[in-house]
């Protein structure tokens, strides 16, 4: 067996002086690697629970119809206001035409009603000056009337004054008829006088009385006309409202057909389905052929033009991030960093607006270290951009000098 090497006594120390200078310099080196790597992991806050996200566009169908055409596919790209699916037009067209229609008979009637306020207010002038002219003769009437009867009233007060004479000689004429003092033929002739008197009495007397009820005839259509005077005069002003009102009301039937007929081009340009935004298409659901109802989602637009970093940060490394922060974002996907910034800090954890948000009154508390959405930018005009997608992981870094 071969013995071991023995180290000379005088070497001995040397070595040992070179083993310690050796630990030494690893101490130092490790110390100042850990000085170095401790100074180095305070100037940033990293995750890797973060992922690339943007906005999501659904496209839904308006109206209901049956796809004839779709001219976007599963992962392409396209623009906004271009035309992603055609639904079947006919019906709507025959729907605007319908409307045209209903707006053309409505202004057809407004042209109808509008002649009838100008008749209208010239019928009831007309009607009020003739009522006018009518309480005026009727007026006159009465006047000429009253003139007629005081006249009736005055012949039988004449003749009830030569009544008086004639009754009067006829009773003179009877005692000197009965001396003989006259001849008999006097005595007959004031007789019969006397009887032409009272004959005429009651002529004047009936004329009289056929004067006073022609008075209150003339009155009673003075009355007449008067009530209808009032009636023109009364009805004139409803009768131009009703006119007005009818005019009013064919206007607001044609202003409700002009809708109709705006809604009519409105569903007609639902028809065609445009993209809302620049994006990729995903989640395609619209086939050629298909019945689709207001709402119904044809495709998902996902924006890549606007991008953004949703990094879920602990709340106990939000101490001194701030907006405005300068962030290196590695993409795991591409295998590369990006540069980018801190867009805004969180309003809430993801636990608080999640579906079912912890309840923590039931007295069983356990603390649980919250995390908390930081929104990170990623800074414009960098090659790549345009390889990102939603839903990739990434490890940001924000660095806090």
């Amino acid at each position: 067996m071969e013995e071991t090497k023995k180290i000379p006594p005088e070497n001995r120390p040397k070595n040992r002086a070179r083993a310690l200078i050796v630990v030494a310099i690893v101490g130092i080196a490790l110390a100042i690697g850990g000085i170095w790597f401790w100074n180095y992991s305070q100037t940033y806050e990293s995750t890797d629970d973060a992922q690339v996200e943007c906005h999501l566009d659904g496209v839904s169908a308006r109206i209901q119809g049956t796809i004839t055409a779709v001219h976007a596919e599963q992962n392409q790209f396209v623009k906004a206001g271009q035309v992603l699916v055609e639904i079947d037009p006919r019906d709507y067209q025959v729907s605007l035409e319908e409307a045209r229609a209903q707006v053309g008979q409505a202004q057809a009637e407004i042209q109808a009603q509008n002649p009838n306020v100008p008749l209208t207010q010239t019928t009831s002038r007309t009607n009020i000056t003739g009522t006018e002219a009518d309480v005026a003769n009727a007026r006159a009437a009465i006047a000429s009337a009253q003139s007629d009867s005081a006249a009736a009233q005055a012949q039988v007060k004449q003749a009830e004054a030569g009544n008086a004479k004639a009754q009067a000689d006829v009773a003179r004429y009877r005692s000197l008829a009965e001396k003989d003092e006259i001849s008999r033929q006097q005595y007959d002739q004031a007789v019969a006088t006397a009887n032409a008197q009272a004959a005429t009495v009651e002529a004047a007397r009936a004329q009289a009385e056929a004067a006073a009820k022609i008075v209150d005839q003339r009155r009673a259509q003075l009355a007449q006309a008067e009530s209808r005077l009032s009636q023109a005069s009364a009805t004139a002003p409803q009768q131009l409202a009703i006119s007005r009102a009818n005019v009013q009301a064919r206007e607001a039937q044609a202003k409700a057909a002009r809708v109709q007929v705006d809604r009519a081009l409105l569903n007609l340009s639902y028809t065609k389905v445009l993209s809302p935004a620049d994006g990729i298409v995903s989640r395609r659901s619209a086939e050629v052929g298909s019945t689709v109802q207001p709402g119904q989602q044809l495709f998902l637009i996902a924006e890549t033009g606007d991008l953004w970093v949703t990094a879920n940060y602990k709340e106990t490394q939000l101490k001194r991030i701030r907006p405005g922060l300068h962030a290196t974002i590695g993409v795991d996907a591409l295998d590369r960093d990006f540069s980018g910034y801190v867009e805004s800090l969180p309003a809430s954890t993801g636990a608080v607006t999640s579906l079912l948000p912890p309840e923590n009154a039931t007295g069983n508390y356990v603390k649980v270290v919250q995390r908390m959405p930081v929104r990170l930018r990623f800074d414009k005009n960098q090659q790549g951009l345009d390889k990102l997608r939603p839903g990739m992981s990434v490890e940001p870094k924000i660095w806090l000098k």
